[in-house]
């Protein structure tokens, strides 16, 4: 099966470079299934029922999500209805939605999962290393011949971590939510697919996709304001990997496509 998984998309920029760039970009490719971490597409924050109906008809067949899935509070209610949305599955309360989705494309069956990260991360999760052991066995139950984590983490260290963690028992491990595409896309020793990062959907000159002069006013004045995306040209980042039907991973490349 080959997959695309593109990273964080950041608001009207991002989906709109999703609206000019992913369909050619899947068809040239060959690509079988299609995932989008959307928890930024909402106006740089969120995300909501209509957005992923949208990104669906661009091309995308699993939403993966992150620590800002109920900014928009609305989607609390809507994401009980989507059936191809994960968002990360350690929270305590547990929230509504699925902890799995599972992904068919004739003989292969692709489980999808997404956890968050424990270090410098809110709201807090459980431990993500247990919480993938537990989903992995349901998984395994569900006959799926491959699977994919979307690991939405701040520290390089933990998502590295969870890589070798999860080696040989998953196909991909990528890191997201530091919007910054690294260039270690790696096969690890016992055959799992790995990058830190995948990098964003968005606005290419900006600060992680949001406005440079807001983000100065925050970071450098000290004053407290609201984060708005920046404009202007985007770009797609992302990965674009191959497994066999044994579940590992063959081959992984890593993509930044400008609209």
């Amino acid at each position: 099966m080959r997959i695309c998984f593109i990273g964080d998309v950041v608001g009207a920029p991002g989906k709109r470079a999703l609206r000019a760039v992913l369909p050619e970009l899947l068809s040239r490719e060959n690509i079988d299934c299609c995932i989008i971490n959307a928890e930024n597409s909402s106006h740089g924050i969120g995300v909501n029922s209509k957005i992923i109906t949208e990104l669906c008809s661009y091309g995308a067949n699993v939403i993966t999500l992150g620590n800002h899935t109920f900014s928009d509070r609305e989607f609390e209610t809507e994401i009980k209805g989507i059936k191809n949305c994960v968002r990360p599955a350690n929270i305590t309360p547990p929230w509504p939605g699925r902890d799995i989705v599972v992904f068919d494309k004739g003989n292969e069956r692709l489980g999808v999962i997404n956890l968050l990260g424990q270090v410098d991360m809110s709201p807090s999760a459980d431990n993500p290393y247990f919480k993938a052991d537990e989903l992995i066995n349901e998984l395994k139950e569900q006959r799926c011949t491959s699977v994919f984590l979307d690991f939405h983490a701040e520290a390089t260290s933990e998502k590295q971590a969870m890589g070798y963690y999860l080696d040989g028992r998953v196909s991909v491990v990528a890191g997201t939510h530091t919007h910054v595409q690294t260039a270690d896309e790696r096969i690890l020793p016992q055959g799992t697919g790995y990058i830190t990062d995948c990098g964003m959907t968005g606005v290419y000159e900006s600060i992680l996709g949001m406005d440079i002069e807001t983000s100065f006013t925050r970071l450098v004045r000290k004053i407290h304001c609201r984060y708005e995306p920046a404009s202007g040209s985007a770009a797609i980042c992302g990965i674009i990997f191959e497994t066999n039907l044994n579940g590992r991973c063959v081959s992984i490349k890593r993509f930044c496509e400008y609209e």
